[in-house]
């Protein structure tokens, strides 16, 4: 199997394939990397790459994502503490680093860490030792650091919010995953790879669909500032609520006049207000294809959404009653 199907990598663009020949090289050599690139452009997918086109492979991958711990755990999360370190350590935890050990520690959302823990940080990779939390004996493990981000770590170090010591650490080997909208004819590429893919795991449930043209068109003119992730779920949500063979959905706020403008949110109403909107829209319509495919049997439509009968049943009457009202005004307002 080609590298990039067997890492989910897709595209052919040219942009895309210098990425891909990077990451090959990359590879090669048992080193730090940090890769960077927007929300959405595919960077723990690169360090996965990174890490099972090594010499490192039949070692662990071990990912974390930094932004998602809190100041006070991340170290004993990286590092491990000992028992009775803090008033939760009942026992002992080796901490990431160690579960790593001879493979690949994937640091995302690297700037999230504490300045604290890039101090700690820096000291393993500098020597691979290190303490757990509470202890006092040193440690040692054969790593290799991932790191990843979407911010701008120069003017982070600017603003000194990140440490310029560490990040000269971590730029041995950069590696950038460019934006979706600079890599040209893999929107359209990626968009019908994602429909032949949803198309063959639904393919007893519901007919083949494609895209009408006008939609191809709209997809290859969206900037997509949530990238690849963004141009999945979008092909994800139109194919699940679509309730014919062709889709005719365009993306949000699609750039009809140029890719160099960013999308604008649009707003209407308060936030609370649009989301409960938006909310509401989303299981009409859900609930109405699952109905329609399972025929109007509530238990088969419960069944294919991943519900609970009677929390589906729910959900129908639901949208069901709010129907009915509007369909007695347009009969009234139609009778002699």
């Amino acid at each position: 199997m080609d590298d990039a199907l067997r890492f989910n990598l897709l595209g052919s663009s040219p942009q895309f394939a210098h990425v891909l020949a990077q990451i090959r090289r990359v590879a090669r050599f048992d080193i730090t990397v940090l890769v960077s690139g927007e929300t959405g452009t595919g960077k723990e997918l690169a360090a996965h790459a990174v890490h099972y086109l090594g010499d490192r492979a039949g070692g662990p991958f071990i990912p974390i994502n930094c932004g998602a711990l809190s100041e006070s755990l991340v170290e004993s999360e990286l590092f491990g503490h000992e028992r009775g370190a803090f008033t939760d350590a009942r026992q002992a935890a080796p901490g990431l680093i160690s579960e790593a050990d001879g493979g690949t520690l994937f640091l995302d959302e690297i700037d999230a860490l504490s300045s604290k823990a890039q101090a700690s940080l820096l000291r393993f990779l500098q020597d691979g030792t290190y303490r757990r939390v509470g202890g006092t004996q040193m440690r040692q493990a054969d790593v290799r650091l991932i790191a990843a981000s979407n911010a701008d770590l120069d003017a982070l170090v600017e603003s000194r919010r990140f440490r310029r010591d560490l990040l000269y650490r971590l730029k041995v080997l950069p590696l950038h995953m460019p934006p979706l909208r600079e890599r040209g004819e893999d929107v359209v590429e990626l968009a019908q790879t994602f429909l032949d893919r949803l198309n063959q795991r639904y393919i007893d449930d519901m007919p083949g669909k494609r895209f009408h043209p006008r939609t191809i068109a709209a997809l290859a003119h969206h900037d997509w500032p949530g990238n690849v992730r963004e141009l999945e779920h979008f092909v994800q949500r139109e194919f699940l609520m679509c309730e014919d063979r062709v889709i005719h959905a365009m993306p949000d706020h699609h750039a009809s006049d140029s890719r160099s403008h960013a999308a604008e949110p649009r707003f209407n109403g308060a936030f609370r207000e649009a989301k409960a909107r938006a909310i509401a829209e989303f299981e009409r319509r859900y609930v109405a294809s699952a109905m329609k495919r399972a025929h109007g049997n509530i238990s088969e439509a419960a069944r294919m959404a991943g519900q609970d009968r009677s929390a589906f049943s729910k959900l129908v009457r639901k949208y069901r009653e709010k129907a009915e009202p509007a369909v007695r005004r347009e009969k009234h307002s139609v009778d002699p």
